[in-house]
């Protein structure tokens, strides 16, 4: 594999940009080396600027649910692009995108648009701290809900992954007035509200951790928090930036049957444009400027171009069910196959699946939660990620991350996975 000019290109990023990368885990600092700069997608496979191809199993870190550059996303985009690229105005396409998601999402009666993910978390915890009139928040260790001060207190992703869980730059009262419990722990969140009794405006939870790797709710632990929640008037937020529309229509909480009171969108709902959005109930988003006191804006929020992506997104959902039936398939094609070859190598590394979200931590515990997610074996990892990519597989660069499947990975570049995931265990091991 040649990558010649990805190797300048990263010299010379270096020279203008942090690290020479604008989001951390792109710099492939946790599995060693240097990161491919990519040139094109197209369907599962992308491109890099040295003409290597790649299956991709990242997506843009889970918007392409249906790989890169669908038809009709891309027509959606022109005709956007040719009425315009921004306003700064109300307009009809913004209407649609937010009736359609409280259709698609039972638990959600309004919706604000906003730019990023964490915008979305950042909003709905100053929505839910107006509305209670409280301070405190309740997070769960190996969460990550964006780069927000008071998120960064042992933080997932890639905060995670660089050994940074408490961030330099977050504030002493940030971090006092966020309370971490355990996942998977339903007494671990019950002792944290008992010690700070009325104090506590929201509980804001991946309801499937994505961003310390794969990690289910087990054992009604979801249906617990929601119970809790409501005992104690606690404002229950799922971070549905990564699950939503992606393990299902109505995301996780469809899924595991439980409703939040709020929710945070992203990834899919952009089509793969920058995008962001948090609602819930009524009586809460009504406190949202300029029906309520709590302010929130931004010139560039219901943008034209990443609505009519995002548009076109979930209206293919809304009017072809099968998707989910079609990842699902994939997913449990690609899961079963990588079973196999871990079990023939005489290994137990873990492969922890919900839907078409999934990662193969290099550990021999069940991992359930933070604590057992870090006993992975980070070195292997990134061994192994080198060998994918040798064979012209894109995997996460970095152990506590998720995989993504969509639906147009063929039964071909399955089976290719399939083999270099055997051909590249066999390499490390």
């Amino acid at each position: 594999m040649n990558i010649k000019k990805s190797e300048q290109l990263f010299e010379q990023a270096k020279k203008f940009i942090p690290g020479g990368v604008n989001s951390p885990v792109r710099a492939f600092k946790s599995v060693g080396g240097n990161p491919v700069f990519m040139a094109r997608g197209n369907g599962s496979k992308m491109y890099d600027v040295d003409g290597n191809e790649y299956i991709d199993y990242i997506g843009s870190w889970g918007p392409h649910l249906f790989g890169h550059n669908p038809s009709f996303i891309i027509d959606a985009l022109k005709h956007a692009i040719d009425n315009g690229t921004s306003f700064g105005a109300p307009t009809e396409i913004e209407v649609k995108m937010a009736q359609l998601i409280t259709e698609l999402v039972p638990s959600i009666e309004m919706v604000r648009m906003v730019n990023s993910g964490t915008e979305a978390t950042m909003s709905a915890i100053r929505a839910a701290r107006g509305y209670t009139g409280k301070e405190k928040i309740i997070k769960f260790e190996g969460c990550y809900h964006g780069h927000g001060d008071f998120f960064l207190i042992k933080a997932g992703s890639g905060a995670l992954t660089f050994g940074v869980p408490t961030s330099p730059g977050v504030t002493k009262g940030n971090a006092a007035d966020t309370l971490v419990a355990d996942f998977n722990n339903i007494e671990s969140v019950k002792k944290i509200i008992e010690q700070n009794k009325n104090e506590i405006a929201a509980v804001i939870i991946e309801p499937v951790v994505g961003n310390m790797g794969t990690v289910a709710p087990q054992n009604n632990f979801l249906t617990e928090l929601r119970n809790v929640c409501s005992e104690e008037k606690i404002v229950l937020i799922f971070d549905e930036v990564m699950t939503g529309f992606r393990l299902s229509k109505g995301g996780a909480q469809e899924l595991y049957g439980v409703k939040p009171d709020l929710s945070t969108f992203g990834k899919i709902i952009g089509g793969g444009l920058p995008v962001g959005a948090y609602g819930g109930k009524k009586e809460i988003m009504e406190m949202v400027s300029p029906s309520g006191p709590v302010y929130q804006a931004g010139t560039l929020s219901g943008n034209p171009l990443a609505m009519n992506a995002g548009f076109a997104a979930l209206a293919y959902i809304k009017n072809h069910p099968e998707v989910y039936q079609t990842l699902e398939e994939n997913s449990v094609y690609l899961e079963n196959g990588f079973k196999d070859g871990i079990k023939s190598l005489g290994k137990k590394f873990q492969l922890n699946r919900v839907g078409s979200m999934m990662t193969l931590f290099f550990a021999e515990e069940t991992v359930t939660d933070y604590n057992s997610a870090v006993k992975s074996d980070t070195k292997l990892y990134g061994k192994y990620f080198h060998e994918m990519l040798n064979r012209g597989i894109y995997f996460p660069p970095a152990q506590f991350e998720a995989l993504f499947v969509s639906t147009v990975h063929t039964k071909e570049d399955l089976d290719k996975t399939i083999s270099a995931n055997y051909e590249a265990l066999k390499a490390v091991l």
